[in-house]
């Protein structure tokens, strides 16, 4: 079998991965441990999100075409790929917090619902909290004043009352 034959599925398989993703993060390992990379890898795991390591080359070819082509020219070096097809910020968060618990591992760059971004980009995506705290907090604030202009109106109907 030829090399090319050998290497199409692994090609596939990466297109498919990304074939829906709302965002794929590109991550330098260079330096973590075993037990961190179990870690790291049980905890995309449990969050949905798919963290593999292919070859540069075949991520390159998986990537033409695609929202992801602009994470070309960081294929550098070690390069593992976070992908996420549910919560767009959510490769970019577990990396950051791995980070800030001493690991060794950083961002390399990423694509965030079709907008690249470098690595001070991402580390600001990582800030962004998920969608559901986001609308939580947008229906607390909007929460608040109804339910103090209600109150301001049973106070106004008690005092009436009196």
């Amino acid at each position: 079998m030829a090399k090319v034959e050998l290497k199409a599925p692994i090609v596939q398989e990466i297109s498919e991965l990304l074939s829906d993703a709302a965002a794929a993060v590109l991550v330098d390992y260079r330096g973590i441990t075993v037990d961190a990379d179990t870690k790291l890898r049980k905890e995309m795991r449990q969050n949905g999100v798919t963290y593999r390591v292919y070859k540069n080359t075949l991520l390159n070819i998986a990537m033409k075409g695609t929202p992801f082509e602009a994470l070309s020219g960081d294929l550098n070096g070690p390069t593992a790929i976070a992908v996420s097809k549910g919560d767009a910020t959510l490769p970019a968060r577990i990396i950051t917090n791995f980070d800030k618990k001493g690991e060794v591992i950083k961002l390399k760059a990423g694509v965030v619902e079709g907008t690249y971004y470098d690595q001070k980009g991402m580390n600001a995506v990582a800030l962004i909290p998920s969608r559901e705290v986001l609308l939580g907090r947008l229906f607390g604030s909007m929460q608040s004043p109804i339910t103090n202009f209600a109150r301001v109106l049973k106070q106004m109907a008690e005092k009436q009352e009196a």
